[in-house]
């Protein structure tokens, strides 16, 4: 069985990813969860991870890392990672590589932080210029492959990819446009994303540097976590 290394589900955008889609796609692993330290991850994460970071498959002695290359690994071993239309496949592809590489102001401004609710104090440039680029491409995925979700009827990889996104709409009170509102709404509802979602509430600790960066983006609102014992 495999096992996936990931860290504290309130902050790790990236484990999220392979995460959701092999639950989504009942794929079994087992999962090692490893708390954010203080400071530099490198020496810790090393030991499971050659580059230092989650997520990290390990599967019969092989090491996996970076969420979009796990995502491939499965591919080539299991059913309906990607989406079967081959021009849904494509662009699936396409907006997956999109997500991983770019995306830089929504990913500042906006760090993934499950549990709260922050009203941002302001909208610069660069992060306007990404939301609406956000909506132009779930719009564009959900309107010519005509399901509820990116690729079509099914979830596929590159819901995954923007899974850490849907968190973040809610999170920062994103503006979504057209069917990119009910699609963030639909993608909440799914099971995995609901057992991910209360299991990053359940979290106790507190990493500083995480939270710094979310108290310095906007005006914080709620905060629905698990209080420190």
């Amino acid at each position: 069985m495999y096992t996936l290394n990931i860290a504290n589900k309130n902050y790790s955008s990236w484990s999220l990813r392979p995460w959701v889609l092999m639950k989504e796609l009942t794929i079994p692993f087992t999962e090692r969860v490893t708390p954010f330290p203080e400071g530099s991850c490198w020496q810790e994460f090393r030991e499971f991870a050659p580059n230092g970071k989650v997520p990290c498959l390990h599967d019969q002695g092989e090491k996996i890392w970076d969420s979009l290359a796990i995502i491939e690994y499965l591919a080539e071993r299991h059913e309906n990672v990607w989406p079967t239309d081959p021009k849904a496949r494509a662009w699936a592809r396409c907006a997956s590589a999109e997500m991983h590489s770019g995306f830089s102001a929504l990913r500042t401004r906006c760090p993934m932080n499950c549990g709260i609710r922050v009203r941002l104090d302001e909208y610069p440039e660069a992060l306007k210029s990404e939301i609406a680029r956000l909506n132009e491409l779930w719009n564009e995925g959900l309107n010519r492959f005509g399901g509820s979700f990116l690729g079509g009827a099914s979830f596929t990889a590159v819901d995954a990819m923007f899974a850490p996104v849907v968190f973040r709409v809610q999170t920062y009170g994103i503006p979504l446009e057209g069917k990119a509102a009910a699609y963030a709404a639909h993608i909440l509802s799914q099971p995995s994303m609901r057992a991910w979602y209360d299991d990053a509430l359940k979290e106790s600790w507190r990493e500083p540097e995480h939270e710094a960066e979310a108290k310095a983006t906007g005006t914080w609102l709620e905060d629905l976590r698990l209080k420190d014992a």
